[in-house]
């Protein structure tokens, strides 16, 4: 099942086209990353998505169905910064949320539970840290037990433990099942969470697919010894990589996926006599790839 279907979508703002001609799908339990530049129209498909905007041409199915009010009403949405009343507490905003989403306020206690804020659900909402704001968006994305939350930038502007408790957030809402829809820049942050990613550049899509799919065009072997030199020239012996390039202290060999054997190019080093002290396969990372992708 498709939780989300996008055909063609483009939408055009006179002459700029700020999507052109977008297309992917979103599987159910996954965690879908859109990343993207500035400007390469990841807010601009959100809004589509949740009827804010409407696409120049181009279709789209929410739970595999032409979307209507009901099916909107089972996604929680995060698209901006978090506006709550800075003079009222976390259950107070709540109440007033739940209200205007017609949701019933019993569920105010699990949202808050579930977000790490019942211990500061009196609190007024100018006495949290930015962390804990945006955590009251996603508690107030979650009112009504929606399947589906679409998150715009959660972690923009946190700090770095901002942003672990926004990424712990997200990886236990996806164990629960739900579905996430986020945009982010942070690549890291979205590599650690994401189970799948679309990638887009001035509008268009130009990668889309599970996470590991993406990646899954390189490995990587870092190697290392006290004699670099030597090293060198052993490698050149070796056979099946296709590119060697030195970082500083180590050598990275580039292998196609599946065709990598450390114990052969840890063996072929010992038969020349020199010891390796650092020896270890790694994946290209997502922001390696979405360099080659988007520059």
């Amino acid at each position: 099942m498709s939780i989300l279907s996008i055909e063609n979508i483009r939408k055009d703002y006179g002459r700029v086209q700020a999507l052109k001609g977008v297309s992917f799908n979103v599987p159910k339990g996954a965690v879908f990353g859109i990343l993207g530049p500035n400007g390469s129209g990841k807010t601009t498909l959100l809004g589509i998505i949740m009827d804010i905007l409407k696409p120049t041409s181009g279709s789209y199915k929410l739970l595999d169905e032409v979307p209507n009010e009901t099916h909107r009403s089972q996604i929680g949405t995060f698209l901006e910064t978090p506006n709550f009343y800075h003079y009222l507490s976390a259950v107070q905003n709540l109440k007033i949320a739940a209200a205007i989403k017609g949701r019933g306020e019993e569920d105010i206690p699990r949202v808050l539970d579930m977000v790490n804020l019942t211990q500061r659900k009196d609190s007024r909402f100018n006495t949290y840290s930015l962390g804990m704001k945006q955590r009251l968006a996603i508690a107030s994305c979650l009112l009504g037990n929606p399947e589906v939350l679409i998150l715009d930038e959660p972690t923009n502007g946190l700090d770095p433990v901002g942003i672990a408790e926004i990424r712990a957030l997200i990886k236990k809402l996806h164990k629960e099942g739900k579905t996430i829809i986020m945009a982010s820049h942070l690549l890291d942050e979205v590599e650690k969470v994401c189970t799948h990613v679309g990638i887009l550049k001035k509008g268009e899509l130009v990668a889309s697919g599970n996470v590991n799919e993406i990646l899954a065009n390189e490995d990587i072997v870092e190697i290392s010894a006290a004699d670099l030199n030597k090293l060198k020239l052993s490698i050149r012996q070796l056979s099946g990589y296709s590119n060697m390039v030195e970082q500083g202290n180590l050598i990275q060999l580039f292998y196609p996926v599946g065709t990598t054997n450390i114990e052969s190019i840890n063996r072929h080093c010992f038969n020349d006599d020199i010891v390796l002290n650092h020896l270890q396969l790694k994946k290209k990372s997502l922001e390696s790839k979405f360099f080659e992708l988007t520059n």
